[in-house]
């Protein structure tokens, strides 16, 4: 069935790669940005004692402040700097470029929705939630 109300949107999931020369990695978040819906989310864990259990050779406090500055670029905090001020489309290019750091974005993935919310939600259901 072919749906009017449907948009196109690209995502990728954040993750924590503790030793980047490994490459192992644990996923922690969701950034997803529909374009024509003008629409730029993230959903991440910032909880401290989430991130511990979850990567525990981490200093998890560290991570969290990490996580939550990386959350206020995606939403354009006019106090995370220079890069939270562009566009939302630049914003999501900025957050899911490679780089061999410990935060990362997987791949980014395209898809269908009939709410970029919505999908957001459901992507951080199945990738991130344990």
């Amino acid at each position: 069935m072919i749906r009017e109300h449907w948009h196109g949107y690209d995502f990728a999931v954040l993750r924590v790669v503790p030793h980047p020369f490994i490459g192992a990695f644990v996923p922690v978040g969701v950034v997803v940005h529909a374009r024509t819906r003008e629409f730029l989310g993230i959903r991440v864990l910032t909880d401290p004692d989430a991130l511990a259990e979850r990567v525990p050779e981490l200093d998890a406090d560290l991570l969290s402040r990490y996580l939550r500055a990386v959350r206020s670029v995606c939403e354009g905090d006019d106090d995370a700097g220079p890069v939270a001020l562009v566009s939302p489309s630049e914003r999501f290019h900025w957050l899911t470029a490679p780089r061999s750091d410990v935060i990362q974005s997987g791949p980014v993935h395209g898809g269908l929705c009939e709410d970029p919310s919505n999908a957001l939600e459901e992507l951080f259901a199945t990738y991130v939630d344990p």
